[in-house]
Order: structure tokens, then C-alpha cells, then sequence
């Protein structure tokens, strides 16, 4: 993943693992982008803590690990934490010879270090992130390319969500004072699991950056008139703080803590848009990092038995995860190297058994130039370049990765969840890859695969309509074209819809999604044609030298009869660039 402008997060350009860059100049009006709120330096340094302490997983047979636990401090160390139900301990020592020791004990599974750098004091005594003041944003909240793109839009006549479905954001933290969230926010279910122990005070889950907040918007910020609206306007988000402040490091037992706490509090979805630091792969020739990867594999079976289904971000650095060769980014919490790898070392939570592992489309449905990719390993894609959402106090500010695309898919699976109460994780998996819609590879020799599933966009573009039962809005309502119309040079064609059914005249909010297949769209001209033969234009030569038009349009059709045959005219204008109309549709 790119290295992190957020510290141990996939942005772009520093040493981390967030799947997301910082703000980027807002795509809508929008009050300026807030700069990441600071987390206040800690009260006081607890007595127990030293220089040289390090964490260390230690695992064991689930269930009383009591026997295990004395043998911890008898050893040099001291219990952190405990994870019983998957027998995992958090210990932390400042001895050298902790592990080795450990290793020896009876019942003892596995010890590994998770750092390779010192526990901060503040995992003793956290200091509470701040709680920025909030600003407040003028009426409207215009449905976001991203958004018509996937149909959540659409998909929104079916359901917008159900108050009963619970969507985990593991993240940075995320701000529930926020206009858009707040409405949405389940503080009851929300914790900061930073240093790999559940904190319910109330405000420690609070975002420690900006990107967690990003996040949460995309998932179900609230159809309240103001902002933005997320793919899932009507779930529930809950906050697990999983970064650690001043540098936003996702440690294993972060992550581990972040996934027991959704299996317990019945998350139906995760959002993961990270790695776990300090490796962005783990690999399982290294006793520390097997020890990571079947710790963190644990808390992901244990949520998923309790009917968590994780989804995760593939990562920012135009990677091949099928074709792994090298790592120069690790351990990013002290000095990295480069090291030879294989495919056997694991990016995780993405690349663990079950987990939803999402790549990013650019504009339209290419792939994202910052996108990870690998055959057998991309199950989705959707959107992730310069997403509008939420920030801190109040504001709005775009970002891009597969942090922000990966959001898309949570709430489209909250969506699933909300149409089909009692799915499975499992069943989830599945519908979300069969209700994709096929993206073919590009000219591109690093795509592998067919049309159905390869290595660039997995399964496909997620599609929150189709997913949400596999319908149509109410009859007579909603009415789609999805026959292929070839565009050639110079030459206009037609694809017709006929109307039926439907009472007076259109509405004056007439939505017409338009999905067409095509380079250089600065060549098109794009008329909606009444049935009466008037001319809407929606799209007059506009995107340059851009691919493809996936967008739905709003159109005042309000003088128009309903029924009869309505036609998307596309007029090619310029020569050297060809496509087809893939599908278009009308909602009334």
C-alpha cells in the first residue's frame, strides 16, 4: 500500500497503513477541509511504564487462560489484555528474553512481538481525542457521482437502510458530533481499541485523524438535506477506534480487540480500510508475524461466527497481490527493508479467509492508478478516487484510495443486510460478487482473468440496486435498457425505453442513468428524447479526453406524458474513439 501521509495508514506518502489519502481539493462547494484534530498529550505517565516495553501476542487454547496468564508475569511480563473467547493474551515486557521464555511454557501456542518499537506510555493512561467544535453547512446534499455510479441512489427505493443493521467502522476513530453522522451514530456500540483494550469512555472512539470520519460518511452519513448521503442512509455506525494517536499505527492487537468487540456487539458489516502495522505483509517463515497473522485470523473467525462480515481496503501502492516479490515499507514503526517475499506473506486483514477484499475505480469503471490488484484476490471494486465525504467538525473534504472505495462496499452490504434480515457473512460474500456488474480487463498485460473476475476489479463494480433483492423499484416506476448499442465515429445511435403504466405526466425530478462505454467522452453528445420527440440534453461534449459515462442525470420532464417510448440519443461528434451505450434507465 502507499506509503501514508497519515502515519501508519495506506495514504499517500508516509510510512503507514491507511488505504487513503488526506484531503484533497473538495469536488463540491463545500466549507474548507479541517486539518486532523490533535489528540491532547496525556495527563500523566502511568508508574508501570518503562522504556524498552514491547507488546507481544501470546496465544493459547481458547476458553480459561488463567494457567497461561501467571506464567506471563512470573516471566518478566504483565497482561495487557485478554481475549479468552479466542485465546489470544496481550502481554507487555521490557525483557529480552520475554518471547523465548514464553514459548517454552506448557499451553503455550505462539509468541510475537507486534512492534518493533516501544508501547507508548499513553496505552496506560489515554489521553481522550479531542472533540472539535462543528461547523455547520448550507442546505443541499446533491447525490454524488460516486453514489448514482453504484445505484445506491436507486437502490434507495427498495431501502435505505435498516435502523437495526449495525456497520463497524474500524478506523481512526470518527466524529459523532458531526451534522451528517450524528443522526446515524451508535455510541452504545462504539469503543476505542487502540493499544489492543477496549475503552468505553465516552469520546474515545473520536477520530485521532481525519480518514476515519471520511469513512463513516461514505457508509451512511444521513439523508438529512445537508452535505452528503451515504450509500446505507439509514444504518447504524459505530466507531472502534483501532489507530493509536500522533501516528495512527493499527497494531495486531488493535485489530484483534477492533474485530472480538464487532463479533460481540453483532456488527453485521466491518469496514477495514487499513493494514496491520508494522508490516504490510506478514510473512509466516518469521515466528513473530505467524504469530500476527493467526492471532488477527482468530478475531476475523470469531466476528464472522457471530455473523460479521469484514470488509477491507486492497491497498494503495499499484501492487500485484498475486505476484509478490518484495516489501520496502516494513517494519514502518522503526527503520524499514527491503526483504524478498513470497506469496505465502499475507496483507492483512484483506488477504485473510472471508474477508471482502476491495480495489478502487477511477473515473467512471477504470482502475485507479494507485489501486492494488491480483488475480484470486480482488473480489470487488467500486468507486475510490477523490470521494466527497465528511470531516471533522463539521466539514467536507475529498480523498482518494481504496480506503474510500471500500466504504461503498460496506454500505452496499449494509443494504444487503437491511433487505434480507438473518444473512449470513457467507451469503453476503455471495451476493455481493454475483450482483457485480462485469468490468473487462483493460489493454493492460498486468490484468489477468475474464470479463466475469480478474485480477484489476474482481467480480466486478458493486451494484447496491441489483444487491438490494435483486429487483427493480416498484412496477411501473422504474424501467431499464440493458442492450448494447455500438457507437461508431461520426454517427448518431438510439436505445429506446418504452413507458407504460404510469399515471399523467413525468416528474419534474425525472432520473436517467446512463451507463456508456466509450474513450474520449469530450466526443459525445447525450440527449434524453421524450416520447413527443423533445430534446433534453445531459451531456454536450463535456470529460476531454476522460473514459466512460456512468452518471445519473436529473431532468425536469414535468410537461412531458409518461408513457410512451422514451429514446437515449448519443451523437458522436469526432473520429479515432468508439463505444457502445451499455445501459441506461429512467425512474419516475
Amino acid at each position: 500500500m502507499l506509503a501514508a501521509a497519515l502515519g501508519a495508514a495506506l495514504t499517500f506518502g508516509a510510512p503507514a497503513a491507511l488505504a487513503g489519502t488526506a484531503p484533497v481539493s473538495p469536488s463540491a462547494p463545500s466549507a474548507p477541509a479541517a486539518a486532523a484534530p490533535k489528540a491532547a498529550a496525556p495527563a500523566s505517565q502511568s508508574a508501570t511504564w518503562a522504556a524498552g516495553t514491547r507488546a507481544y501476542l501470546v496465544l493459547t487454547t481458547p476458553g480459561d487462560s488463567s494457567a497461561v496468564r501467571s506464567a506471563v508475569t512470573a516471566n518478566g511480563g504483565t497482561v495487557f489484555s485478554s481475549f479468552d473467547q479466542i485465546g489470544v493474551i496481550v502481554a507487555h515486557s521490557s525483557s529480552g528474553t520475554f518471547a523465548t521464555t514464553m514459548r517454552g511454557v506448557s499451553g503455550v501456542q505462539g509468541v510475537g512481538a507486534t512492534r518493533t518499537s516501544d508501547v507508548p506510555a499513553d496505552a496506560y493512561n489515554p489521553a481522550l481525542p479531542a472533540n472539535p467544535a462543528q461547523s455547520t453547512t448550507p442546505a443541499g446534499e446533491p447525490v454524488r457521482a460516486d453514489i448514482s455510479q453504484i445505484k445506491a441512489d436507486q437502490a434507495w427505493a427498495v431501502t435505505p437502510g435498516s435502523a437495526s443493521v449495525k456497520v463497524g467502522v474500524l478506523d481512526t476513530g470518527v466524529d459523532d458530533q458531526h451534522q451528517d453522522l450524528a443522526p446515524n451514530f451508535n455510541a452504545a456500540d462504539s469503543v476505542s481499541c487502540a493499544y489492543g483494550k477496549p475503552d468505553t469512555r465516552t469520546g474515545a472512539w473520536r477520530d485521532v485523524d481525519t480518514h476515519g470520519t471520511h469513512v463513516a460518511g461514505t457508509i451512511a452519513a444521513a439523508k438529512n438535506g445537508k452535505g452528503v448521503i451515504g450509500v446505507a442512509p439509514g444504518v447504524k455506525i459505530s466507531a472502534v477506534r483501532v489507530a493509536e494517536p500522533g501516528n495512527s499505527f493499527f497494531f495486531a492487537e488493535n485489530t484483534i480487540c477492533g474485530f472480538v468487540w464487532a463479533g460481540d456487539h453483532g456488527f453485521k458489516v466491518t469496514n477495514n480500510s487499513y493494514y496491520t502495522d508494522p508490516w504490510q505483509f506478514n510473512c509466516p517463515d518469521n515466528i513473530d508475524q505467524a504469530t500476527i497473522i493467526e492471532g488477527v485470523k482468530r478475531a476475523q473467525e470469531y466476528a464472522e461466527g457471530k455473523g460479521s462480515l469484514q470488509v477491507a481496503a486492497a491497498g494503495n501502492e499499484n501492487y500485484d497481490l498475486a505476484h509478490k516479490t518484495t516489501d520496502s515499507a516494513s517494519p514502518n514503526d522503526s527503520t524499514p527493508v527491503t526483504r524478498t517475499i513470497t506469496n505465502a506473506c499475507l496483507d492483512i486483514p484483506t488477504e485473510l479467509p472471508g474477508v471482502v477484499t476491495v480495489a478502487a475505480n477511477g473515473t467512471g469503471v477504470t482502475k485507479a492508478s494507485f489501486s492494488n490488484f491480483g488475480q484470486g484476490v480482488i473480489d470487488v471494486a467500486a468507486p475510490g478516487s477523490d470521494i466527497y465525504s465528511t470531516l471533522p467538525g463539521g466539514k467536507y473534504g475529498s480523498k482518494s484510495g481504496t480506503s474510500m472505495a471500500t466504504p461503498h462496499v460496506a454500505g452496499v452490504a449494509a443494504l444487503l443486510a437491511s433487505a434480507n434480515p438473518g444473512i449470513t457473512p457467507a451469503q453476503l460474500r455471495d451476493k455481493l460478487a454475483t450482483q457485480a456488474n462485469d468490468i473487462p480487463c483493460p489493454a493492460d498485460g498486468r490484468c489477468t482473468g475474464t470479463a466475469a473476475n480478474n485480477a484489476f476489479f474482481g467480480e466486478g463494480q458493486v451494484d447496491a440496486l441489483k444487491a438490494v433483492g435483486g429487483s427493480t423499484p416498484p412496477a411501473g416506476k422504474y424501467f431499464e435498457n440493458l442492450g448494447d448499442f455500438a457507437i461508431g465515429d461520426n454517427t448518431t445511435v438510439e436505445s429506446p425505453i418504452a413507458v407504460s403504466g404510469v399515471t399523467g405526466n413525468a416528474p419534474a425530478t425525472l432520473k436517467v442513468g446512463v451507463n456508456i462505454v466509450h474513450t474520449y467522452t469530450g466526443d459525445l453528445k447525450v440527449d434524453l428524447i421524450a416520447p413527443d420527440g423533445t430534446v433534453y440534453t445531459v451531456h454536450n461534449r463535456a470529460g476531454g479526453s476522460a473514459d466512460n459515462i456512468s452518471q445519473t442525470y436529473t431532468v425536469n420532464a414535468s410537461s412531458e406524458v409518461a408513457n410512451g417510448t422514451w429514446k437515449l440519443r448519443v451523437n458522436d461528434n469526432a473520429g479515432g474513439d468508439t463505444g457502445k451505450i451499455d445501459s441506461w434507465n429512467l425512474t419516475f
